[in-house]
């Protein structure tokens, strides 16, 4: 049986969220928010519900499913009341509606098996919609040199860091793509988000320094778009 909980949080070896993964959301934001449309909104896996507040800034109806019931305490403080909060698994998920758009963010790698959990997606997204799916990225250069650092076997390993976190595998476009397009789905758009040539923790250690200023975020952002293989984060946008 999986600890949810215990996943959920920090450990003295790789903290769960970094100071970087809050920029990455916010341009993550910028880069879907124009496909949004009006309807109900489905998010699976909150943690402490970062991506939450962002989504409910654009949807009145927004439902949220997350394993963790630790996650969902403190989401449910930092999120409008109206969003609603179901503690389950996806599998076990049941829902009666269809969604007009549903986000996976930073999640489909925490799935012991993702065919299922994709094919019920499929089921809840509403005809018309949209589901956005956003995982980190294998082939970010950070991740390349730290295989030629003798840190990581290869670029797709799983750390005993990750693991610890509930990571079960990392995707590149091949991989991701490969599982979308088995459940169903349509790819509408792909993309990169955030040129990735250092580690997270470097990259907090470089904002606090004021090495790291906006203008170089917005920049590694637009080179992202040029080169989204060696980006931070890879993501779909898809449709049935």
């Amino acid at each position: 049986m999986r600890d949810y909980n215990a996943e959920a949080q920090s450990r003295p070896d790789k903290r769960y969220d970094y100071n970087f993964d809050e920029i990455v959301r916010d341009y993550m934001m910028k880069r879907f928010a124009p496909h949004f449309a009006p309807g109900a909104a489905l998010e699976l896996g909150c943690h402490e519900g970062r991506s939450t507040t962002l989504l409910a800034q654009h949807f009145d109806d927004l439902t949220v499913i997350e394993a963790s019931s630790d996650a969902i305490a403190i989401a449910q403080r930092n999120s409008p009341d109206r969003v609603r909060f179901i503690n389950a698994t996806f599998e076990e998920a049941n829902l009666d509606r269809k969604y007009q758009s549903i986000f996976l963010i930073n999640t489909l790698e925490h799935l012991e098996e993702t065919g299922p959990v994709l094919r019920n997606i499929h089921d809840w997204l509403a005809p018309g919609g949209h589901f956005y799916v956003l995982v980190p990225n294998a082939d970010a250069p950070s991740r390349q040199i730290a295989v030629q650092m003798g840190l990581i076997a290869s670029n797709n390993a799983v750390t005993p860091g990750e693991w610890a976190h509930g990571h079960r595998r990392t995707y590149s476009f091949d991989t991701l793509e490969a599982d979308v397009r088995a459940a169903g789905f349509k790819v509408e758009q792909r993309g990169g988000l955030m040129f990735k040539a250092l580690a997270n923790f470097q990259f907090d250690r470089a904002l606090e320094a004021g090495i790291i200023d906006e203008k170089y975020l917005d920049g590694i952002y637009s080179l992202g778009m040029i080169y989204p293989q060696m980006c931070a984060s890879i993501y779909l946008i898809c449709g049935k």
